[in-house]
Formats: C-alpha cells, sequence, structure tokens
C-alpha cells in the first residue's frame, strides 16, 4: 500500500504545513486539494511544485529534484530525503501598526488590514518559508506583520501631516502601489490595503484644527515658529525686555496675515497700501469659516452649528475658535474666565 501524502483539514487561517517526514518514498501518493500547492524544498532550494490533483511520487513529476538525486547511487530504489511544504493559495488578511514621523517631524501614529494571497509558492518558499525557516501560521504572520510595519514607516515618512489627514485616500492609494512591488518580491499579491485609523499627537492635533480652519499649513506653522522664537529670545540671559514681541510680527506677517488685515506688499518692499478688500463687511462675506466640531461650513457670527447644533465661540476681531480655547491662535485675543 502507497503512503499518502496530504494536508489533513487545514484550517481558514493557516497559511502553510510542514510535512513531518523528510524520508519520501517513490511511489507514494501526493494529494493536493484545490486552492493548494506542494514545495518540494531541498538544500536550501525549491524543486519542483505540484498543484491540484492526485500524484504518483516518480523520477517522471519530480524532474528537477531527480537532477540531484541522480547523483546518488540506486536513488530511484530507496527512499530520498526533501522537505515538502504545503502552501494555501486563498486569500489572508494580515494586521499592522506602527508609528513613524511626517515630513514636518510630527508623530504618526497608524494601524489597519492588508489583504494577500499567495500568487507564486516557489518564490514564497524560497523567500519567506524556507528562506526564513519559517514553517508555521504564526511565524508568517509576524514576519509579514514586521515587514509590512517597516515599509508603511519609510514610505507614511515622505508624506505631510496635511496630506496624511487630509487626502488618506490618495495617501493610501499611493502606498498601496509602492508596496505591490515590495510584496510581488516574495511570491505575494496584495489584494488590498486599509487604514483603519491614524493618529497624531495633541499639540499635532490642534495645529491640523487651525490648518483646516485657515487653510493655510504654512501660516499654522509659521506661528508655532514664532512661538518657538519668541519663547528662545525671552529665555536668554542676554536678550532684553520685550525682544521676543518685537521678532513676532515680521515671522507672523506672512501672505495669510496680509490678507487678514486687508492689505498688500508694494513692489520694492516699499509701504503697504489699502486694498480694495479693506471693508470688514466684504472681509466676512469672503472668508469662510468651519464649525471646531464637525467640519461643516458657518455663516459669519453664527452662535450654533448649522449642521450639528453646537455652541460658537467667536473672538471680537472675527476669528472662529473652539469653545474650550482660551486665547484666539490667530490674533492672540485672549478670552475672560
Amino acid at each position: 500500500m502507497p503512503k499518502v501524502i496530504e494536508w489533513v483539514n487545514p484550517g481558514p487561517d493557516d497559511i502553510v504545513w510542514k510535512y513531518p517526514s523528510e524520508t519520501i518514498e517513490w511511489g507514494s501518493i501526493l494529494i493536493v486539494r484545490e486552492y493548494e500547492a506542494a514545495v518540494f524544498y531541498r538544500d536550501g532550494k525549491v524543486y519542483d511544485v505540484f498543484r491540484a490533483g492526485r500524484h504518483v511520487i516518480t523520477t517522471l513529476n519530480l524532474p528537477l529534484l531527480t537532477k540531484v538525486l541522480s547523483r546518488i547511487s540506486g536513488y530511484d530504489k530507496v527512499p530520498f530525503q526533501a522537505t515538502i511544504i504545503f502552501v494555501s493559495l486563498r486569500q489572508f488578511r494580515g494586521l499592522f501598526g506602527g508609528r513613524t514621523q511626517t515630513t514636518e517631524l510630527a508623530p504618526l501614529m497608524f494601524r489597519g488590514s492588508y489583504y494577500f494571497r499567495v500568487a507564486d509558492p516557489a518564490v514564497f518558499v524560497n523567500e519567506v518559508v524556507g528562506g526564513q525557516s519559517l514553517y508555521t501560521t504564526d511565524d508568517i504572520n509576524d514576519y509579514l506583520r514586521s515587514f509590512m510595519n517597516e515599509l508603511l514607516m519609510k514610505y507614511l515618512s515622505t508624506y505631510s501631516i496635511v496630506d496624511v489627514f487630509m487626502n488618506l485616500d490618495r495617501v493610501s492609494t499611493e502606498v498601496k502601489l509602492k508596496l505591490l512591488e515590495d510584496f510581488k518580491r516574495l511570491g505575494l499579491e496584495l489584494i488590498d490595503v486599509k487604514f483603519e485609523g491614524v493618529d497624531t499627537t495633541e499639540e499635532w492635533r490642534q495645529k491640523l484644527f487651525w490648518i483646516r480652519q485657515t487653510g493655510n499649513a504654512a501660516m499654522v506653522l509659521q506661528m508655532e515658529t514664532a512661538k518657538a522664537v519668541a519663547s528662545a529670545l525671552g529665555k536668554s540671559p542676554s536678550a532684553s525686555a520685550g525682544t521676543g514681541i518685537v521678532m513676532i510680527p515680521p515671522l507672523l506677517y506672512g501672505p495669510y496675515a496680509q490678507a487678514q488685515q486687508g492689505t498688500a506688499p508694494q513692489a520694492g518692499g516699499g509701504a503697504q497700501a489699502p486694498t480694495t478688500q479693506t471693508a470688514p463687511q466684504t472681509q466676512q462675506a469672503q472668508q469662510k469659516f468651519f464649525c471646531p466640531y464637525c467640519g461643516a461650513e458657518v455663516p459669519p457670527k453664527a452662535k450654533f452649528c448649522p449642521n450639528c447644533g453646537k455652541r460658537l465661540k467667536w473672538c471680537p476681531n472675527g476669528h472662529l475658535v473652539p469653545a474650550e480655547a482660551k486665547v484666539c491662535p490667530i490674533c492672540g485675543y485672549r478670552f475672560s474666565e
């Protein structure tokens, strides 16, 4: 009675299974079910791959391994040594999650799922299973999770925090295109990548809020730079009183600040002249405001958000701020307790 070699009752999440005996007899029956492949592996190299079907192991259907075994006298009459690795060709789900930094060095935490399948069993066994000596599904999942996290840390670090949070669909599509080739090198097909959460620190969440309110990332980051410079100058032993205050206006009064003041720079760096947008009513009509709670557009001076119904708070200079804000970050107005 010939020996039967098969993967009995594989679980839905099982990616690989190693046949426990490496002593293979000629004439054995190899049973490979649908959505499976059986890979013959020996001396650190894949030789022959069997797809779905019932196969009798002979020198005819093991041509590559037979060439190696032919050096052994009487190889066709005695058992030979080889590792048989069964690989599932179904779709699987993996998890990822990690931390990196954006182009502004903002901390970025991310997590999500990715979906993949083994497209080339020979490459997969050479690069991952046999190449890394990973013969269990748990070991392979750990390896792929680390592989995925390292790549995402590298690719996400090339984006700004504004891109990640405000254009996540585009970013995830671009990152997936890069990952396709990386997974292909492992014999895998990357089917989909889904970000289920991205986050940053409280400090950077506040910056993102003001970037969305003003629509000007450079201006918000410029304000942070001004604050840092003023703080550093104020702490300097050689700084005179008011040095930080004197330094802030040149740092803050960029194009956005000029638009808010209704002035525009003249050619040659001369004095600024009023533009046609000097009337507060005209400024209000053109400027857009967004609810700090739901992000919906809010009419100027509205007391409640027309979308979520929450009470709104305005500073006397016409800036919409969160209800709990103590200082307006645009003009510096301090609210009374």
